[in-house]
């Protein structure tokens, strides 16, 4: 398993003639510690993503709250992730991978402690804000700690393979997972991080320290960002309770769209953004942003909204609706591993436009099932083609950004593939939250819902196809 993957020296160690050697493939940074504590945080990250879903109409039973309190709690953790990440990535950088991600680690270990023993359902939304926050520490940092360990390129693109292997593997048992827990409890799905987070932050303390590169903090890009991200979400979540009409509701968009054109002249002009525009200007980086954009909407759109109809609308318990989601789910592992060999043998553009089709596929098949009122067998069976397709373009995305970025880079992109991946998964449960809330039933809002989340694909797959063959790894 390989790819073609054209090194990129760090300038300032090809200056000083102080690039790592690497010996049979890996840099002298011992990377295997490495890689097992970034695949850890990976699958942590992944599974609180997902695991959730399942929980959702315990946790409303329990602590109270219709579908707008559902929306924060899965929310909570998702814009808080997509807000940090664009300064974690730099954080990365600045302070060094292995110390970000210790950081972020702790900090994601305590926050699930809290969730699990939240009293109410505003303690759980703070707590899960904390857990985003977190997360958005650890997931670039992971990246930068498998770039850092690995100087040969085709060594990298097998550890960043098996580092998407970790997140598939939680995707896989997310559902299953969390839905056997909340049988027992919802909040064990927050306890389920534990065990696994200490034992993370032990390995941890078998990696070698990163180098740090000290530089100012963006402040006015950082705040602009959360600010624009929050408002859009809420003014999303709220519409879809009050109505797009509300002056709550259109003061909070007002204020997103003024947020963002701050963020945007803040980045253009400033000494040290956190989002470097230029990196928008390789096609490669723009399309994999893009793809990752669109994918975790239309994934995640899915996830959420299908929990809550396989338990509201068909009746199911929570453990029966974590099994509907194993068709999907079942092959992503494998087809993960097999991604990097075929983005060497027909180049990127194959993986990641084939991919995106088969989402395409799945998404209209579970429409059109909706429609007919099919067996829920059926409808998890037309899964399928979302799991698979989104494991066979997730892992070409990265490897493709990751080896267009100069390695000095390579938090700081890693956290802008990542802010806008968990900011699609944000939007995607506001805006089809608030479509299914004003369709006359919940089925209809769910298919406007996944009928837009297809739209979107075939547009960045029409992107896609511009990429050239195997040289746009170069």
């Amino acid at each position: 398993m390989s790819v073609s993957v054209v090194e990129r020296p760090s300038p300032i160690a090809s200056a000083t003639g102080a690039e790592s050697v690497p010996v049979d493939g890996l840099s002298a940074r011992a990377p295997r510690p490495a890689l097992v504590v970034a695949v850890l945080g990976f699958f942590v990250v992944t599974l609180d993503a997902l695991v959730v879903n399942v929980a959702l109409p315990a946790i409303r039973s329990d602590l109270g709250g219709g579908i707008t309190g559902l929306q924060w709690v899965v929310d909570g953790y998702t814009l808080m992730f997509a807000a940090l990440l664009l300064s974690a990535g730099a954080l990365s950088d600045r302070i060094g991978a292995r110390q970000a991600f210790g950081i972020g680690l702790s900090t994601f270990v305590a926050a699930s402690a809290a969730c699990g023993l939240a009293p109410q359902l505003g303690v759980l939304v703070l707590a899960r804000l904390a857990q985003g926050a977190g997360a958005a520490v650890m997931l670039p940092a992971s990246l930068a700690l498998i770039r850092e360990s690995y100087s040969n390129a085709r060594q990298r693109a097998r550890a960043i393979a098996i580092w998407s292997l970790g997140a598939a593997v939680a995707s896989s048992a997310g559902p299953v997972v969390g839905g056997f827990l909340t049988l027992l409890s919802w909040r064990m799905i927050f306890f389920i991080n534990l065990p696994v987070g200490l034992v993370a932050l032990y390995l941890l303390t078998k990696v070698g320290r990163s180098p740090s590169r000290p530089a100012p903090f963006d402040w006015v890009g950082q705040c602009s960002a959360i600010v624009g991200m929050g408002a859009l979400t809420y003014g999303l979540i709220e519409g879809g309770a009050e109505g797009f009409g509300a002056p709550l509701v259109l003061a909070a968009l007002g204020v997103a769209m003024l947020a963002v054109i701050a963020f945007l002249v803040a980045e253009a002009r400033g000494a040290h953004p956190i989002v470097p525009l230029e990196l928008f200007r390789s096609r490669p980086v723009l399309v994999s942003v893009s793809v990752g954009f669109t994918f975790t909407i239309a994934f995640y759109g899915l996830v959420f909204l299908l929990s809550l109809y396989l338990q509201d609308v068909r009746g199911l318990s929570p453990l029966a609706t974590g099994l509907a989601f194993v068709p999907m789910t079942g092959l992503t592992a494998f087809v993960t591993l097999v991604a990097p060999r075929a983005a060497a043998r027909f180049g990127p553009r194959v993986p990641i436009a084939l991919g995106q089709l088969l989402i395409v596929v799945g998404l209209l098949g579970v429409v059109v099932a909706l429609a007919l009122q099919a067996p829920v067998l059926l409808l998890a069976m037309l899964t399928i083609p979302v799991g698979f397709g989104s494991a066979l373009a997730i892992p070409t995305i990265t490897a493709l950004l990751v080896s267009n970025v100069p390695a000095e880079r390579a938090g700081t992109a890693s956290g802008v593939l990542n802010t806008c991946r968990q900011l699609g998964g944000a939007l995607a449960v506001a805006l089809f939250g608030a479509l299914v809330a004003h369709r006359e039933t919940f089925v209809q809002g769910m298919q406007v819902s996944l009928v837009g989340a297809a739209v979107l694909l075939l547009v960045t797959t029409a992107a896609s196809l511009e990429l050239r063959g195997k040289g746009s790894y170069e």
